[in-house]
């Protein structure tokens, strides 16, 4: 099969990511390999974007550099969101087939989970030269506050060991957007990031099904919300068909679900929901536009009650001036 010179390139950008982090988790890796490796996937990834599109271009970087070996732990994250950056930026214009998610691992490394290695790593940032901390100094203090907190800027994270009784579904590494977590939650997050607090030991009490809902209790706080009926057995049926939010009945992979909204509870045998898969329905059909969009047809809307008249009320509800008592 003949391939689009842009698929070429691209195939050599891939090359250079995939060294580049293989520099990076190797025990005796070269930091400016990674450097290295890095920039040429980038620079292969815009001359495919530019050839895909018909764009002409010129690039020429002369410039080579030299670093400490300490600046690579310094400069963890950002070498992170570097990597991180590049596949979201190949995905958005090249599609899913092209993803290096299945090829790359998550490093084990000792330092990151004792205590002695994360001093040893501390240690290690405040060794690199003044000139080259000064370097970075002026550069991050001429950016935007929200771009320094930007994890596309800088990806930080805390490693928190999972424990509790495990399933198929559960992964080794599972992430957390703080955008997906509540006020408290992420207060808590944030205060624990920059107080730098390490977990030592979890106290782990198991409530398998805490703060979970039944499809009939998930459809009565949407109704709650709505001017029109939502049914278990109709919309909501429907709405995590087609939103693939779990497998259907029966299905050999119960554990399959969007963990965010559903869960699969092996006590009840049953599938639970999440408060937000509540804010998620409302999201998509809260309004009769949205509910038209969405399922095709007109809502059953709710049947208002009228109240029958009060004896002796009869003037007033017919807007008429009631008499006025005589002594």
């Amino acid at each position: 099969m003949a391939y689009a010179r842009w698929h070429h390139i691209l195939m050599e950008s891939q090359r250079h990511a995939l060294k580049s982090v293989d520099e990076w988790n190797c025990s005796n890796g070269n930091f400016s390999d990674f450097l290295t490796h890095m920039h040429k996937a980038w620079h292969y990834l815009l001359h495919a974007e530019f050839h895909k599109a018909r764009i002409d271009y010129r690039y020429k970087d002369p410039k080579t550099h030299r670093y400490e070996h300490n600046l690579k732990i310094a400069t963890g994250g950002k070498a992170q969101a570097l990597v991180m950056n590049y596949e979201q930026e190949m995905l958005a214009h090249f599609g899913p087939k092209y993803s290096l998610a299945d090829r790359l691992r998550f490093p084990i490394s000792l330092q990151a989970l004792t205590a002695e290695g994360r001093e040893q790593l501390q240690e290690a940032a405040k060794k690199l030269p003044k000139h080259t901390r000064d370097l970075v100094a002026k550069f991050e203090a001429a950016i935007d506050p929200a771009v320094l907190d930007d994890l596309k800027y800088d990806y930080r994270v805390r490693l928190v060991p999972i424990v509790g009784s495990k399933t198929d579904a559960d992964l080794a590494i599972n992430f957390v957007k703080l955008d997906e977590l509540s006020e408290e939650e992420r207060r808590i997050m944030v205060e624990a990031g920059r107080l730098g607090t390490v977990i030592q030991k979890i106290k782990h009490v198991e409530v398998a099904d805490k703060a979970k809902l039944r499809a009939k209790q998930i459809c009565a706080l949407v109704a709650e919300q709505l001017p029109f009926e939502f049914s278990p057995f109709s919309e909501h049926l429907e709405m995590w068909q087609r939103m693939s939010v779990r497998p259907a009945k029966n299905s050999s992979d119960p554990y399959a679900t969007e963990a965010k909204y559903c869960v699969y509870s092996e006590a009840f045998n049953t599938y639970l929901y999440t408060p937000a898969w509540v804010k998620r329905v409302i999201t998509e059909i809260g309004t009769i536009e949205k509910y038209r969009a969405f399922f095709g047809k007109e809502p059953r809307m709710k049947k208002v009650t009228v109240l029958p008249r009060q004896v002796g009320t009869t003037s007033q509800a017919s807007g008429t001036q009631p008499q006025s008592m005589s002594a």
